[in-house]
């Protein structure tokens, strides 16, 4: 397959859509919907907050470690795709465990399995972009990979939104989670060269974080990744708790909390699909800075909606809205990394560590529902209220200390 075409863009980040696919709905729909069934509706917050930030905690150690292996340990299949086989398989057995899980701790389980499994794929598979993509075709890669992520989103939100059975939504993922897999492995050829890492263990972990660069983007990207997942976590108790009828120009168009919350995603990816791209390209001319400094101002503004008209329609809006800044976003912020990166024998280890700022923000997310449950017991809507208001400020400070990277403009 011939580099730089549209094509090769779309295969070369076909396993991030189905990964995208798989985590909206888990995330969103799936995994909240199946803890509420499982568990006393008084302690809902509480127990899929656990869950997230013990699954949380897992993702954090498990990029790191399994890209430290790829790169550390080249097989004759590649230093990627075999990673990303095995991990494929265990994504679709723990995703169709967690479908038919009896109970609370049997999930619990299942969605472990599922967080290790999704680790040891991505883990190595983040490397990728940074092994075969030029620096100046960077931002263009990463805005198709962000458009592949997006459309995913927007396909799962279809599909979660018209496919009212549980167990069949884990199935059609799982099955995707295969399919994506094996496309990319059969059409991506990775470097020639698989030259090892030479570097022991705790040397490797510790070796980006001595380039502050690479801190201040882990740490800006934290900040709005928190953001991210203080409202999304519990968004579905929100609209089920304060908002109550889900209708859109005086119409009804779901009945369940967990239909409304795959609309509204559907709403944010399709936003997010319009800028992906675009933001991308633009980024290889501007520098990606000016791109992220709108986009994390916009996802920031639109918090404020949330908290003053928690009306479905006005929703509707906020949603659209912030899906273009977040959109945005992503696309840029995954080549802001990828150009700051000193060792292209260590692109897996040091993405995997990167990845560690989007999985620890869910950790914080998830210990944060007990006090969710507290503040919505002294006043009704007080807990997302308070949580809004951290996602705004999240937003805003990873948006501007941006400028503290000196590496790229």
């Amino acid at each position: 397959m011939r580099r730089h075409t549209t094509v090769w863009y779309i295969t070369l980040s076909a396993y991030w859509f189905a990964t995208s696919f798989k985590w909206f709905l888990v995330l969103l729909v799936l995994l909240p919907a199946r803890v509420a069934e499982l568990v006393d509706p008084a302690e809902k917050a509480t127990r899929l907050g656990w869950l997230f930030a013990v699954g949380a905690v897992m993702a954090f150690i498990g990029p790191p470690v399994f890209g430290y292996i790829s790169d550390r340990f080249p097989t004759r299949w590649g230093k990627r795709m075999p990673y990303l086989a095995v991990g494929s398989l265990l994504t679709a057995l723990g995703l169709v465990w967690m479908a038919y899980a009896p109970s609370y701790w049997s999930l619990f389980a299942a969605y472990i399995i599922l967080q290790l499994a999704d680790d040891l794929a991505t883990g190595p598979y983040s490397a990728l972009i940074p092994d075969l993509v030029e620096r100046e075709h960077r931002g263009t890669a990463s805005g198709w990979m962000g458009a592949l992520q997006v459309v995913a989103q927007i396909a799962a939100g279809a599909v979660g939104f018209a496919i009212g059975k549980l167990p069949l939504l884990f199935i059609l993922t799982a099955l995707l989670n295969l399919a994506a897999a094996a496309w990319t492995i059969v059409f991506i050829r990775e470097s020639a060269e698989a030259s090892a890492r030479e570097e022991g263990f705790w040397k490797s972990m510790a070796a980006p974080w001595q380039n502050p660069d690479f801190r201040w983007v882990w740490w800006t990207r934290f900040l709005v990744m928190f953001g991210q997942y203080v409202v999304q976590t519990y968004l579905q108790y929100y609209l089920a708790d304060v908002v109550r009828v889900f209708s859109l120009w005086g119409r009804v168009i779901a009945s369940k909390a967990f239909q409304a919350v795959a609309l509204l995603g559907l709403v944010i990816s399709l936003g997010a699909a319009i800028s992906s791209v675009p933001a991308g390209r633009w980024s290889d001319r501007v520098g990606r800075k000016l791109p992220i400094y709108i986009s994390g101002v916009t996802m920031s503004l639109v918090m404020l909606p949330l908290i003053l008209f928690p009306n479905f329609t006005v929703l509707f809006w906020v949603a659209l809205i912030f899906g273009v800044g977040y959109g945005a976003y992503m696309a840029v912020d995954w080549a802001l990394v990828t150009d700051i990166l000193k060792n292209p024998e260590a692109h897996a280890t040091d993405m995997g560590i990167w990845q560690t700022s989007i999985v620890v923000p869910q950790i914080i997310a998830g210990v944060m529902g007990r006090g969710i449950d507290y503040l919505n017991q002294v006043k009704p809507g007080v807990g997302y209220t308070a949580l809004f208001l951290m996602a705004a400020v999240g937003f805003l400070l990873g948006t501007f200390l941006v400028r503290q990277v000196r590496g790229v403009r």
